[in-house]
């Protein structure tokens, strides 16, 4: 198999270039950061577990018509995707106070808000991703109104499903980080949810005992992280066994298309 051709690398995925134009393979790694990186660590198994949830997630985010760029899941660690122009903006969707709100607002952790809250930060590393208004969105050009009023329609529809889903399972969505792209026709583009939806990119507490089963079990120390994101992953019913491979075949995909 030749060596693909990695395009980007962040903190929780690799993107390499898919096997047909407009298309990347994303990878999940096991790496955990937390506070813009300067927290390193390993979550064993993290990647597999998220590449799972993730899928799961986002195949029923399509049936409800949210349009994605998930295309199907290829082995343990990978997901075929539709390559967008990334947003620069970071869309947290909140129910509960929880994080950096309560240390802004002086909310305690666990009070219900009033209603739905949507913040918007701006994604630059070196910047520490910072808590931005819509006035500066619209100011310096990084989405249109048009796209601010798709991104916002979407992350409140997304975020009245996912409720209801976890709920289901006795899980209580607190919050949620939503990453979103432009999907290129020609001269024209549409906005589409991108990256991934997983425990490191949600709160997600235990409706009984109020556990955390998320990633701020790795940012405070509080340990049981790999047990914890398998039991998100048990309770939705995702976890089955792949087989050995981890990474993608090319010519398995070319004969599933047809091609030789």
């Amino acid at each position: 198999m030749n060596r693909r051709r990695q395009i980007y690398e962040g903190k929780a995925k690799i993107l390499y270039e898919g096997p047909e134009p407009g298309t990347l393979i994303q990878y999940f790694k096991d790496d955990a950061t937390a506070f813009n990186a300067q927290k390193k660590g390993t979550i064993n198994g993290k990647g597999v577990i998220n590449n799972r949830i993730s899928e799961f997630v986002f195949t029923r985010l399509s049936h409800i018509g949210i349009p994605t760029h998930f295309i199907r899941r290829l082995n343990m660690r990978e997901q075929l995707v539709r390559q967008v122009d990334i947003i620069p903006l970071e869309v947290v969707v909140r129910n509960v106070a929880a994080g950096s709100i309560s240390k802004r607002l002086g909310i305690e952790e666990g009070e219900p808000l009033p209603h739905t809250l949507l913040e918007y930060y701006y994604k630059d590393d070196a910047l520490g991703d910072p808590l931005i208004a819509e006035e500066h969105i619209a100011c310096f050009g990084w989405a249109s109104n048009e796209e601010m009023q798709d991104m916002s329609s979407m992350a409140i529809r997304i975020n009245d499903f996912l409720c209801g889903m976890f709920a289901a399972v006795g899980i209580r969505l607190v919050d949620f980080k939503l990453e979103f792209g432009r999907l290129w026709d020609g001269d024209y583009s549409r906005v589409i949810l991108a990256d991934e939806i997983s425990p490191d990119g949600c709160r997600l507490w235990d409706m009984a005992t109020g556990e955390k089963l998320d990633k701020d079990r790795f940012r405070r120390d509080l340990g049981g992280e790999e047990d914890a994101y398998t039991e998100v992953a048990r309770r939705l019913g995702v976890l089955q066994d792949d087989g050995p491979s981890e990474v993608f075949d090319l010519s398995h995909h070319r004969k599933l298309r047809g091609k030789k």
